[in-house]
């Protein structure tokens, strides 16, 4: 019995925070203690959703909700069950953009379970996530122009109706809901009748106007989009429904709030003062600043631009730079001359060789060699790929090499976002996270060299202590 018990007070209540990313999906326990929130349990599982389309072909990138929903089953079964008993409010995020269909009345069917009920998802489309690439940049510059500050792209939701619209009109008869994958389990756990989205993920479907907080309607109509596919919209924070069932040992009638995007949830995880910067480098990149209150967005969008601004909080905004260029980048050196040696007849494990070109290029303090590392392009210039400048016979080394590779890495985002930006917004520190910062000394120095402020580690970012935190400060 804890303390608080044993005094008489009730126990303090939980929050649960779900994220459904792109690969696994995670659930956070969230209790309140006199130092603040704390994790009290947390679970994550593989989804392993991927699966083949059977419309688009290679283009399509979908995956298999009930392997997502299966994954979500696992992870609230491996949970406490007596911390789940005390949940009151559940938060939900989800990887942005993708879109999956089900129809209203046959969403789902709820079935005993060793803890206590869960669903099963019954007449549901799979998930057409925002990596899909189905809608070429033909296709795109046929659609009409959205009145929105965000450039459409292939896997936003709209553009994949649209799709469908022309290329399958008859897959999109047999639904008449849609929603992203966590606007899905939300509408499942409260029963629906409407999905309800919010702000955040409506912007990241396209056609949707941030500024009234309304679709386009009037140029969707013109072009005989469905739509009655489009969810109501309300604020992120704000409460969706209530569970109607006894959902894992999760009380009936617990608070879901409204499904919120994972970047946002993400930063809210670790950001805390309006002068923090988040840098968090894995895979990709991005660098997150907050917008002052009251910015509004342009009307239209630039599609040059390198900061894209999301839709956050009680009306406030984050000016992100989002490069396709991360640890991928690094990921990919390594993989090169781990195939040039196996070319020279010699063996060496990928692990090795990371640890041996960090360690070589730890003992290089400076290259001279000038590394552009967008081998993946970005989305505001996709043509532009790499390149390698500045080659003296001084700076050929690996160490060299390394160096220069991470600190081009560090430039292009600060060429996204550059400093001076930072500055007049306020910025006083930035908060470093992410898989390769967190592995890689050299690009935890390139950070320090680069930016001209205090450079904090170790704030981890996460979407389901996000999402409950989100709930947690509602209540």
């Amino acid at each position: 019995m804890s303390g608080s018990e044993a005094a008489g007070r009730p126990a303090p209540a939980c929050v649960l925070g779900i994220d459904l990313g792109t690969t696994s999906v995670k659930a956070a326990l969230l209790v309140g203690a006199e130092q603040g929130l704390v994790v009290a349990e947390s679970c994550s599982r593989e989804t392993q959703a991927h699966t083949n389309s059977l419309e688009a072909g290679p283009q399509g990138v979908e995956q298999n909700v009930r392997r997502i929903i299966r994954a979500l089953n696992e992870c609230l079964a491996a949970l406490p069950q007596q911390q789940l008993q005390k949940v009151s409010h559940i938060g939900v995020s989800g990887q942005m953009h993708g879109i999956v269909f089900w129809k209203k009345d046959k969403g789902c069917k709820w079935t005993e379970c060793g803890t206590g009920t869960t669903f099963e998802p019954e007449e549901v489309s799979h998930l057409i996530t925002w990596q899909d690439r189905r809608c070429s940049p033909t296709f795109l510059s046929s659609l009409p122009l959205p009145e929105s500050h965000i450039s459409l792209a292939t896997g936003f939701g709209c553009a994949t109706v649209y799709w469908y619209l022309q290329k399958r009109p008859d897959f999109l008869k047999s639904y008449d809901a849609a929603g992203t994958i966590h606007d899905y389990v939300v509408a499942m756990l409260c029963d629906l009748k409407k999905p309800l989205m919010s702000v955040q993920n409506a912007a990241s479907w396209g056609y949707f106007n941030s500024r009234n907080k309304s679709w386009n309607t009037d140029i969707l109509k013109k072009t005989n989009f469905p739509i009655h596919l489009l969810p109501e919209v309300g604020d992120p924070g704000s409460v969706a429904g209530r569970t109607i069932c006894a959902w894992h040992g999760i009380p009936k009638g617990a608070k879901v709030g409204i499904a919120l995007g994972d970047f946002q949830c993400s930063v809210y995880s670790c950001l805390t003062e309006r002068t923090d910067a988040v840098l968090n480098i894995s895979t990709s990149a991005q660098l997150t600043v907050s917008m002052p209150p009251g910015f509004q967005p342009p009307e239209t969008p630039d599609p040059s631009s390198a900061v894209t601004y999301f839709p956050y909080f009680n009306g406030d905004y984050l000016a992100v730079a989002a490069s396709l260029n991360g640890g991928n980048v690094l990921a990919t050196f390594v993989n090169m001359v781990a195939r040039w040696t196996e070319e020279l007849g010699l063996q060496a494990q990928e692990s090795a060789i990371y640890t041996k070109i960090i360690k070589a290029a730890l003992a290089q303090n400076d290259s001279k060699l000038s590394v552009n590392p967008t081998i993946f392009g970005e989305r505001h210039i996709p043509e532009q790929l790499a390149s390698v400048t500045n080659i003296a016979v001084s700076d050929l080394s690996l160490g060299h090499v390394t160096r220069a590779l991470c600190r081009g890495i560090v430039e292009n985002l600060c060429s996204m976002l550059p400093v001076q930006r930072l500055m007049e917004t306020g910025v006083r520190r930035i908060l470093g996270s992410g898989s390769a910062l967190a592995r890689n000394e050299v690009l935890r120095q390139e950070v320090e060299r680069i930016f001209p402020f205090p450079v904090v580690y170790g704030k981890d970012v996460d979407a389901a202590v996000g999402a409950a935190m989100v709930m947690f400060h509602r209540k």
